[in-house]
C-alpha cells in the first residue's frame, strides 16, 4: 500500500539500495548513526513490523529520514515496511507488505544493498535479485524469535492474519482456512 497523494512525485519510480533494519530496536539504535550506509537513493527497509512481528502491527511504518541525510536537506525517500502508520503520515511510504517478514514473506529476504525498484505506474516493488540467489535466501530462512510456549502471545503469533486480511484472529473469520499463512 502507497497513499500516492503523499508521496514525492520524483520518488515513484525509483531504484536504489536497500538501507535494511531488521526490527523497531535495530532502526531505532542505527537510524541516526553517521556511519549508516544510506543515501538520498536509498531505499530503507524496516522488517518485522507486521502483525506478528511487530507484534500487533505498530505504527511504525514512517520510518524517520537518518539525521545526516536531513542535514544535507533531504525531506523524503521510499521507505519499505510490513508496519502501518497513520493515516495523516506522509512520504513515500510502501506498507503492509505481506506476508510479512516474521513469517518469511519477501522482506524477510533483502539484503543490505540489494537494488529495489519501485514503479507505482506499474503498481511493483521489485527486489532486484536473481532467481537463485532468492530461492538460497528463502531456504535460509528462519523465524526471528521463537513464541513463547502457551498464553495469549502465542496464540496471537500463531493465529493472526495477515494485514490484507485484517490482522484478525483466523478462527474469527469465515474465510481464514483457505488464506491461513502457515506457522511460524
Amino acid at each position: 500500500m502507497l497513499k500516492v497523494s503523499a508521496a514525492t512525485p520524483s520518488l515513484l519510480r525509483h531504484r536504489g539500495p536497500a538501507c535494511v533494519f531488521r526490527d523497531l530496536a535495530d532502526l531505532a539504535a542505527r537510524v541516526d548513526d553517521p556511519a549508516l550506509p544510506v543515501t538520498p537513493a536509498s531505499v530503507l527497509v524496516l522488517q518485522n513490523a507486521g502483525p506478528v512481528g511487530g507484534p500487533g502491527m505498530p505504527e511504525a511504518g514512517s520510518l524517520p529520514i537518518p539525521k545526516k541525510l536531513l542535514a544535507t536537506g533531504v525531506r523524503d525517500m521510499v521507505r519499505v515496511s510490513d508496519a502501518r502508520m497513520s493515516g495523516t503520515a506522509g512520504g513515500t511510504v510502501v506498507l503492509h507488505v505481506a506476508p510479512e517478514a516474521a513469517v518469511g514473506g519477501p522482506l524477510a529476504h533483502v539484503r543490505d544493498g540489494d537494488e529495489i525498484l519501485l514503479d507505482t505506474e506499474a503498481r511493483r516493488l521489485d527486489l532486484l535479485v536473481t532467481d537463485a540467489e532468492l530461492a538460497r535466501r528463502r531456504a535460509a530462512w528462519r523465524a526471528p524469535a521463537s513464541l513463547p510456549a502457551r498464553g495469549y502471545r502465542r496464540l496471537f503469533g500463531e493465529r493472526v492474519l495477515q494485514a490484507p486480511e485484517g490482522c484478525d484472529f483466523d478462527f474469527l473469520v469465515t474465510r481464514a482456512a483457505s488464506t491461513r499463512r502457515p506457522g511460524p
